[in-house]
């Protein structure tokens, strides 16, 4: 019987914590400015640029390399 008592006080002191997490990450959420439509868009195009010649270089640098080795093994 005192394991089940035990299990009771140990889930109240559970939802006790965690109360004030949730407050803590509804404080948070309530601090963030979301960007307008013009910055998003603008990101938005610097990353897929971005990523785009950084998928450029990877690739010629692999080109090169695989030009290299197989210069090297005859």
């Amino acid at each position: 019987m005192s394991e089940n008592t035990n299990t009771a006080s140990n889930s109240s002191a559970e939802k006790k914590q965690k109360t004030p997490f949730f407050k803590g990450v509804k404080a948070e959420f309530k601090k963030i400015v979301w960007p307008d439509k013009q910055t998003l868009f603008r990101q938005t195009v610097a990353v897929v640029v971005v990523s785009f010649i950084t998928g450029l270089l990877i690739a010629v640098i692999d080109r090169l390399l695989q030009y290299g080795i197989n210069f090297m093994i005859g």
